[in-house]
């Protein structure tokens, strides 16, 4: 009689219970509770969580963590933790991940709750920025050079510092800047064996933990279909992995818990941030999800296949973030009849004023201006249908080089609301603030510039860690034209169609589509070419970069817009009210796509 192998037989259960730094406390008890988890991975940093870290790091040399994950989570949670045997990974180390470190095992001390705390450094190269600009690193979209001054820098590393910490006898794995799915990836090497040349199986976990790094988003937040979940908000449960030796894996929740975990609410997450989806570029892997498939297995349960996976590259992405300047936003309500006509006669009288003000101080004007009427549907560009409305938020949003510029724009708001239009009220909270404007920059540095640590007890261990990458670009397929879509005089909102999400990747963002059915994918691709969606989208694309390119994802039935430099700088450093896309695919859905009478039954 045969006998099965253990280590193929087992799964391993993986929650996550942060998506970002100040996510709900609530999500880490629900999983260590009800999960029935082996590992809980918590996800606290976006590009643009660095700069403030550096900042706070700079102000307070033991601060520039996310203190959250200390105090809130791991605080409540730590006898259960240790009594459950449940591993923790998360890179709440942010830019200071010893002072990290050292506040949870005081905690821990004070609990009398014994945990192995473990370090993976390296990810920050701000010491070698001026050696790294010397060798000609350049931003890698735009080419330019490194500027004189940063706040940060800091490498995406990957999974063998964290495979390292576990197979070392870490319970807690703390890290600056990895990869988010890195987080999830290393416990299923450490469980499974997994080779680093293991490819399609490297593939599978890091979209593990591409599903679960934000959190309910793959569990019914930032639905399409809001409406089917909306009763379970106040609920919503967070995602479980459970995966198996051969990398396939099911998506998953706490029983009981709110929210739905759906094909829809998967693949809306798996499109999420992403770029060419036949090359989602990893430190550890190469990732190619065009032949992923997503299978509903029961109630709640998502099963996920189909992930490739080619050799990573010779290089880390780097993102640093650098200050330029300073910005300042204000806000107040005006209303009454032909609001949105006196809102903006009143905003750009305000920024006139004000730049007659300047020269005046010989100051120079404004680097960046922003506008934007709320209520009007302003997001929406030349396809809003707001110019009727009797009340609008006002925005303005300035950006200068001097700070004392930007103070004095501040000053000249209250003056409005007595000598300007009438209508104007909601000037609260006293004058706005002015604050540093932070750009980001993102780079390549090659991976042997970079060096890991584990750090257990105070005992650092420099780890080998392969450099050489192996992608070959070459070995990419190119993609060809789906069927052809019929003719047709009849055309339905693309929501009628398709499932989408929006979301951010510095000054970039991407749109996922996604049809509801296989037999609405050809009108879909018909109706959205890239000149179309350019188009459509031409209120958020820079008038001399920006660019839109798709790629389609056919075991998902799906396609992937990608548009380039559509965010006004992105992050901080924009001006705009959506500076992350993440509205942008609500205002796709509702483009017009032509299908037949018969094809759409309500």
């Amino acid at each position: 009689m045969a006998v099965s192998d253990p280590a193929t037989a087992k799964t391993v259960r993986i929650g996550c219970s942060a998506a970002f730094w100040g996510d709900t406390e609530t999500a880490a008890a629900q999983l260590v509770r009800n999960g029935n988890i082996d590992y809980l991975v918590a996800d606290y940093l976006a590009e643009i969580t660095m700069s403030i870290m550096a900042g706070q790091k700079m102000k307070d040399p033991s601060q520039g963590y996310a203190r959250d994950f200390v105090e809130t989570v791991m605080g409540p949670l730590l006898g259960e933790i240790r009594d459950k045997g449940i591993r923790v990974l998360a890179n709440a180390g942010g830019v200071n991940p010893v002072a990290c470190r050292d506040a949870l095992q005081a905690l821990c001390d004070k609990a009398g709750v014994s945990m192995n705390i473990a370090l993976v450094l390296g990810d920050d190269l701000l010491m070698k920025k001026s050696q790294l600009g010397k060798a000609g690193i350049t931003e890698m979209t735009t080419g330019q050079p490194m500027p004189p001054m940063m706040v940060s820098l800091n490498a995406y590393l990957g999974a063998p510092g964290l495979v390292a910490a576990l197979e070392q006898g870490a319970d807690i794995v703390i890290t600056g800047r990895v990869a988010d799915s890195a987080l999830v990836l290393a416990p299923l090497v450490h469980e499974f064996g997994w080779h680093w040349n293991d490819y399609d199986k490297l593939a599978q976990g890091s979209l593990a933990g591409h599903l679960l790094e934000c959190g309910a988003q793959s569990t019914g937040g930032n639905f399409t279909d809001w409406q089917d979940v909306a009763d379970g908000y106040a609920e919503m449960g967070f995602p479980i992995a459970e995966v198996s030796a051969s990398g396939d894996f099911v998506i998953t929740k706490p029983e009981g818990t709110g929210g739905m975990v759906s094909r829809g609410t998967v693949a809306e997450q798996l499109v999420y941030e992403i770029g060419d989806p036949r090359a989602y570029l990893l430190p550890d892997v190469t990732c190619d999800f065009t032949a992923v498939t997503l299978t509903e297995t029961g109630p709640d349960r998502v099963t996920v296949r189909g992930a490739r996976g080619l050799p990573p590259t010779d290089s880390y992405k780097v993102s640093g973030t650098w200050p330029d300047g300073f910005k300042c936003t204000v806000t107040f309500l005006l209303a009454g009849i032909d609001a949105p006509a006196k809102a903006q006669k009143v905003a750009e009288a305000i920024l006139a004023k004000t730049s007659a003000l300047f020269r005046e101080r010989g100051l120079p004007d404004y680097s960046e201006t922003s506008i934007e009427l709320l209520g009007t549907e302003t997001t929406y560009g030349t396809h809003a249908r707001g110019a009727g409305c009797r009340e609008v938020v006002v925005k303005i949003a300035t950006a200068h080089p001097n700070k004392q510029a930007l103070v004095l724009f501040s000053r000249e708001i209250a003056q409005a609301a007595t000598g300007m239009a009438p209508g104007i009220t909601g000037i609260v909270g006293g004058r706005p603030t002015v604050w540093p404007k932070i750009r980001l920059f993102s780079c390549l540095v090659p991976k042997n510039e970079v060096s890991v640590s584990v750090d257990i007890g105070g005992e650092r261990q420099l780890l080998g860690i392969a450099t050489e990458g192996g992608f070959d670009p070459g070995q990419l397929v190119e993609q060809s034209p789906g069927t052809a879509a019929p003719a047709t005089d009849n055309s339905v909102p693309l929501f009628r169609l398709a499932w989408a999400r929006s979301g951010d990747k510095g000054d970039h963002s991407n749109i996922g589509v996604i049809a509801r059915r296989p037999e609405y994918l050809p009108f879909i691709e018909a109706a959205l070419t890239e000149a179309a969606v350019a188009d459509w989208m031409a209120h958020t694309l820079n008038p001399e970069t920006g660019k839109v390119t798709r790629w389609a994802l056919p075991g998902l039935h799906a396609f992937n817009f990608l548009l380039e430099h559509s965010l006004g700088g992105g992050g901080v450093a924009s001006l705009r009210i959506d500076p992350q896309g993440k509205a942008f695919a609500q205002q796709l859905l509702e483009f017009p796509v032509p299908v037949p009478a018969d094809l759409v039954k309500d």
